[in-house]
């Protein structure tokens, strides 16, 4: 019979952690839990869900806010997401350049 040749393995094993590592690993968890309802918020969700089952409840009825609300929240969400990628922000609401009747209401030029 042939004896085939072996060769020995060494394992490594990790180092201990300083304490020093374990505080500054708990602090960063904690500051990044309090981030978490931020960055949900600003992908649009909520936002999306909230609209698109107001217009679809509008247009169609108790059926059309239930598909709105899940439309809107998946749109809400992608567009959302792309924002905060890349760092546009919410501007809400529609701007328009105007004037006060004499009632006191806001008009648009356009």
């Amino acid at each position: 019979m042939n004896k085939m040749k072996t060769t020995g393995t060494k394992v490594a094993s990790l180092p201990a952690p300083s304490p020093a590592r374990l505080y500054l690993a708990g602090a960063a968890l904690a500051l990044a839990l309090l981030a978490v309802p931020h960055a949900g918020h600003a992908q649009g969700i909520v936002r999306g869900a909230e609209q698109g089952g107001y217009e679809g409840n509008r247009i169609a009825g108790p059926v059309g806010g239930v598909v709105g609300s899940a439309v809107g929240a998946g749109v809400g969400g992608a567009v959302g997401a792309v924002d905060g990628i890349l760092g546009i922000p919410y501007r809400g609401g529609y701007r328009c350049r105007g004037y006060y009747n004499r009632y006191g209401h806001f008009r648009c030029y356009r």
